[in-house]
């Protein structure tokens, strides 16, 4: 047995509920001698859980099992906005604007976008942190032709819902979302505070004003996996 063995096992161990939150797991020397194995295969197997947010380790006590039953419920939609959904659970919540900058032509973004290669896109960045847990990564991309200002408002939008009601629309709808699953980057583990054996739950998507059919932003979504469940209505 090796180290992905005995990670996939205690993985099977903690799904069955077999050990509850904050349960103390069997020492590193208990389960080298279950598994027949190195005590240093062991640690790394538990380094290994650590990183990938299902376990904890304190000093000279151990380690325990994470607490996953805390995740966030999200319903997956686009027609509520990531601040209105978080205003409904009992969490602290903010919002931090990262960057506003315009974007290179990218045909594909331009088509989605319904606009032709003469026009500006902003790119617009958010942070959302709950319980200072740096939790998604919101990227919003904007044709200068439908909101005038963007490049000197972006800056300073974190909700981009009530951007969009202080413009005049405020019904709204989703373009089909794709969603993926991918582990992040550097740059990304650097923003979300995670490591790189945290998957991350990627959802690009559209919205799309209700009464005038107009693009108003092709939408990129990071979320990290360790902090939410995800509902999907169908």
């Amino acid at each position: 047995m090796n180290e992905i063995d005995i990670v996939d096992q205690i993985i099977l161990d903690i799904v069955s509920e077999k050990y509850e939150p904050n349960e103390k797991l069997p020492s590193e020397n208990d389960l080298a001698y279950r598994f027949c194995v190195p005590r240093m295969t062991v640690r790394k197997a538990y380094e290994r859980l650590q990183e990938m947010g299902y376990i904890y380790a304190l000093q000279g006590k151990g380690s325990f099992v994470k607490n996953r039953k805390g995740q966030i419920e999200l319903v997956l939609s686009g027609d509520v906005s990531f601040s209105e959904k978080m205003k409904k659970v009992d969490c602290k919540f903010e919002t931090r604007n990262l960057f506003c900058k315009e974007i290179a032509y990218n045909k594909r973004i331009y088509d989605f976008l319904r606009i032709d290669q003469s026009d500006r896109v902003f790119k617009i960045g958010r942070l959302r942190i709950i319980d200072d847990t740096p939790t998604a990564l919101h990227i919003s991309l904007i044709a200068n032709s439908v909101f005038q200002n963007i490049d000197k408002e972006g800056e300073k939008i974190t909700s981009m819902f009530a951007y969009y009601n202080s413009q005049g629309y405020d019904e709204f709808y989703s373009e089909k979302s794709i969603v993926s699953v991918s582990f992040p980057t550097k740059h990304e583990r650097k923003i979300l505070h995670c490591s790189h054996l945290i998957p991350l739950l990627v959802l690009n998507s559209g919205c799309i004003d209700k009464k005038t059919d107009t693009v108003l932003e092709y939408t990129k979504i990071v979320y990290r996996t360790d902090c939410f469940k995800y509902v999907i209505n169908v």
